[in-house]
């Protein structure tokens, strides 16, 4: 797989140096310009046709943002559309001058003020695009604020206009759009969580960048890629073979539950069993046993000695039994009274997912106790799987709510030396290589509780499928395989929302369409 293809994402930093080595072999910055606002220009008359919308108001900045507003605002008004342009600031740059100068030989009108464009049928923003840091103030936020309120659909090109590119941050305030037409290559803003409600529905308009160009700026180990359809087909384990029995399709232990949180035993569970592991464990307290064998009769359960308040007490397991599973995941349920039971599995050999109390207690045990990172096994052999809260609490020092959660999540990998899946609407995984795979879609649907539990259970589940592959090490297959489940997690919830609702998918539904999420590839 290409590691340099189109789904790679970038910082603002690292697409004005792709562009500088495009510049730089050659090619003329007003051809680039056509080229990208000609896309723009067809996306645009494509998505609102001039037979519904024929009056289109068009807001212009004063870098090539601007210039490619009004190269678009050219094209439009070549096909029919009604034009008008609002162009609030005098300094504008060279090209975007001309432009503008041969808009105004048109006879399109421009405007300062916005209240000109208030019977417009569609706006198209092309105040600020990529780069901006500097808050939106005075005139220009008045504007945006008031544009804001009106109900007409609006087109960002490449960013929406006040949208920090890397951190998502909104700088002041900032436009609200429809649809953003990102240029080029993905921008890190499009995969942050607080700029989602402003971006709208993404686009990406390739405009032919050579993957040379993007090699020489960014490292292999450095790359923040959007996990897809391929990737995932080329992640999954193999179809079986004609002859094979359950242990060699793997064996999963999963430790987890609680008197008080009996369910996200049987979730975890459900998520493993949906994975198509060959033979599944389960570690819980005596008292749950009976009902997890009525619940996944085809799994072995592990009763264990439990505490007064109903959490597992210890493992009845050696270390020589621990490990021979294939893969371990631990924690969902377990509550703050099994703090021996993470403190014990730590030391495993198998490759460890551990989630929820799991993460809580590790918090504990790393500041509270003493503990550290570096007795936390081989490095990509643990995986973490934190929401927000759990994220903060296991790596304090990381700013995460206004910061770049892309690169927190990286810098959480590289600290801790495990592969991290942080949870969110674009759920981000990070490896201590340095690379960061995305999940570009997923669902308000899964904000419910128990999705958590399932994509456990499914991570352990594949992660227990993996076997020796000498062209791949174990840790990059971990990696891949973690990405993978959380992609299926994620379509699994957007198939049950299309044909249940929006308002949210319960664990045991989410289950039940991981099957059909995996039968995207005839598996």
């Amino acid at each position: 797989m290409n590691i340099y293809s189109s789904n790679v994402i970038i910082s603002a930093a690292q697409m004005r140096a792709i562009e500088g080595k495009i510049f730089n072999a050659g090619m003329p910055v007003p051809a680039l310009m056509e080229k990208a606002a000609g896309l723009c220009f067809r996306q645009i008359k494509t998505l609102y046709p001039p037979e519904q919308y024929s009056q289109v108001g068009i807001l212009v900045g004063p870098g090539h943002n601007g210039g490619d507003a009004l190269v678009i605002a050219r094209e439009l008004y070549f096909v029919g559309y009604t034009v008008k342009i609002y162009c609030p600031l005098i300094k504008v740059k060279e090209l975007t001058a001309s432009h503008s100068k041969y808009a105004h030989s048109l006879g399109i009108p421009f405007y300062e003020e916005i209240e000109e464009l208030r019977q417009c049928d569609l706006i198209i923003d092309g105040l600020f695009g990529f780069g901006l840091t500097r808050s939106l103030s005075g005139k220009i936020a008045e504007a945006v604020e008031e544009l804001n309120s009106w109900s007409q659909p609006i087109v960002s090109i490449d960013i929406p206009s006040g949208i920090h590119t890397d951190t998502g941050e909104v700088l002041g305030i900032a436009i609200k759009a429809t649809y953003t037409l990102c240029l080029g290559l993905w921008k890190r803003a499009f995969f942050q969580d607080q700029a989602l409600e402003y971006i709208g529905q993404a686009i990406k308009l390739d405009f032919g960048i050579p993957v040379a160009n993007i090699a020489k700026i960014i490292s292999p180990h450095e790359t923040i890629q959007a996990i897809t359809q391929e990737s995932v087909r080329e992640f999954l384990p193999l179809p079986r073979p004609l002859v094979t029995h359950k242990y060699l399709q793997g064996h999963l232990l999963l430790i987890c539950g609680s008197y008080r949180y009996a369910g996200a035993a049987i979730l975890t569970a459900l998520g493993a069993r949906a994975s198509g592991v060959g033979m599944l464990s389960i570690a819980v307290p005596q008292s749950l046993k009976s009902l997890l064998v009525s619940q996944l009769p085809e799994a072995l359960i592990i009763g264990c000695p439990e505490t007064k308040s109903g959490a597992i007490a210890s493992l009845p397991l050696s270390e020589e039994d621990l490990n021979k599973f294939d893969a371990i995941a631990c924690g969902s349920g377990l509550t703050s009274d099994a703090t021996a039971i993470v403190e014990r599995v730590l030391s495993v050999q198998p490759p460890l997912a551990l989630d929820a109390d799991g993460l809580n207690l590790l918090a504990r045990v790393w500041h509270e106790i003493g503990g550290d990172f570096k007795n936390f096994g081989h490095s990509g052999m643990r995986i973490l799987t934190p929401h927000e809260g759990e994220f903060k609490r296991l790596f304090p020092d990381i700013e995460l709510r206004t910061g770049d959660r892309l690169e927190a999540v990286r810098q959480a990998s590289q600290q801790s030396k495990a592969i991290v899946l942080l949870k969110g609407a674009r759920t981000a995984i990070a490896n201590p290589e340095g690379k960061v795979w995305i999940v570009p879609q997923s669902t308000p649907a899964l904000a419910r509780g128990g999705s958590g539990d399932v994509l456990t259970g499914l991570i352990g589940g594949l992660i227990a499928h993996l076997r020796d592959n000498k062209k791949i090490d174990l840790a990059e297959q971990l990696f891949n395989s973690v990405a993978t489940a959380a992609w299926l997690h994620a379509q699994a919830g957007i198939l049950a929302a299309q044909e249940r609702t929006e308002l949210g998918v319960d664990g045991v539904t989410l289950c039940q369409y991981l099957p059909q999420a995996q039968k995207i590839f005839n598996y």
